[in-house]
């Protein structure tokens, strides 16, 4: 296995380059434009293997409990290495020190028959992540799986 070093930095350009090199997953230009521009208002967390940025995920806080990795990708060249957990016990581990419990994240819902978004789910459920419902039109025209992730525990009251 590489080593993969984690950069909490912005790199839209580096964004790009690796949505476009997914064809399977980002296939839609406009969707593609808003992960770019997105990439500059996001938490940023770079997966880096001898200098070169092979992988991104970016957070984004809707309250201080809780946040939603908006987007993770890995170049397809380095996928099934650690990259992708790495990253997202990065943002996991980064999330925890600043008091989130929740890390939730949105992919093609499983009514839509997918091999590439099959194995993202599976991803997701090996990275500790557990389904918690499907919405019909609510990133896109077809069904939505929100997936959760318990960061730590909260303590009863």
């Amino acid at each position: 296995m590489p080593v993969v070093e984690i950069d909490r930095r912005q790199d839209p350009a580096a964004v790009d380059r690796i949505l476009r090199s997914l064809p399977d997953w980002f296939a839609i230009e406009e969707a593609v434009v808003n992960y770019v521009e997105s990439a500059w208002r996001r938490d940023s967390f770079l997966a880096i293997i001898d200098g070169e940025v092979v992988g991104v995920a970016l957070v984004n806080r809707h309250f201080p409990e809780s946040a939603e990795l908006s987007l993770i990708a890995v170049q397809a060249n380095h996928r099934s290495k650690g990259v992708g957990s790495a990253l997202v016990n990065a943002v996991s581990t980064s999330l925890v020190v600043e008091g989130c419990q929740l890390l939730q994240v949105h992919t093609v819902g499983p009514s839509f028959e997918d091999d590439a978004y099959a194995k993202s789910r599976a991803f997701y459920r090996r990275a500790g992540f557990l389904p918690l419902q499907e919405f019909e039109r609510i990133d896109w025209d077809g069904p939505s799986l929100i997936m959760v992730r318990p960061l730590a525990k909260q303590s009863a009251r």
